[in-house]
């Protein structure tokens, strides 16, 4: 963790009335954590930096989740969080979401199958689904295995897009942007396995 995030963690906590050593003792186990977060990350490209969450500052990337369905391999999905994240208040944090594939698939179809989870997740009009759709296709393109996708969620404005660290465009849409990343955040996601793995380690 660099010195001005330390400092910005420290004014933060001053402000939320931890003083003294209080202050010291959990920028200690901040760092210990966010240390032992960053280094459970065990794919090839673990130790990158992203241009999708160069904004977010001070976040690091959970473990890699492998999505497989009927014995195919989709995806590995992971997180990157700021510290002090909690999946249960998701909506109200800046992270990011990042999707790297496996396999070749047409981003007409992840946008369509991304609205049918949305709806497992809340439910909203016919209208929104419409606008929705026609965003995610307009923002995901065909993928190929070793391609991602990231969503980051902006706290009071939407979700933004990139693929492959190029931003694509965003949906300024805060229904949209907890619906989305409930897909995956969500109690009632359709993958609780996958859910849970993603989430070991973070606040509840």
């Amino acid at each position: 963790m660099h010195t001005p995030l330390k400092t910005m963690l420290a004014l933060w906590l001053r402000r939320q009335g931890v003083r003294g050593a209080g202050v010291a003792v959990l920028l200690a186990g901040l760092h210990g954590a966010a240390q032992a977060q960053a280094s459970s990350v065990s794919s090839p490209n673990a130790g990158y930096s992203r241009p999708e969450v160069a904004a977010l500052s001070g976040v690091v990337p959970t473990a890699p989740v492998r999505l497989r369905v009927w014995g195919f391999e989709v995806y590995d999905a992971r997180l990157w969080t700021p510290v002090g994240f909690r999946h249960s208040q998701y909506a109200q944090y800046p992270f990011a979401l990042e999707l790297q594939y496996l396999r070749r698939l047409e981003g007409a179809a992840i946008a369509s199958r991304s609205i049918d989870e949305m709806r497992r997740v809340g439910s909203f009009s016919d209208a929104q689904a419409q606008s929705w759709l026609a965003a995610m296709r307009e923002l995901f393109p065909n993928v190929s295995a070793g391609e991602r996708i990231t969503g980051v969620n902006l706290p009071g404005v939407g979700a933004e897009f990139w693929v492959n660290g190029q931003r694509v465009g965003a949906v300024n849409d805060l229904a949209f942007a907890r619906l989305f990343f409930g897909i995956w955040l969500d109690e009632r996601s359709s993958e609780p396995k996958m859910r849970a793995q993603l989430l070991q380690g973070l606040q509840s």
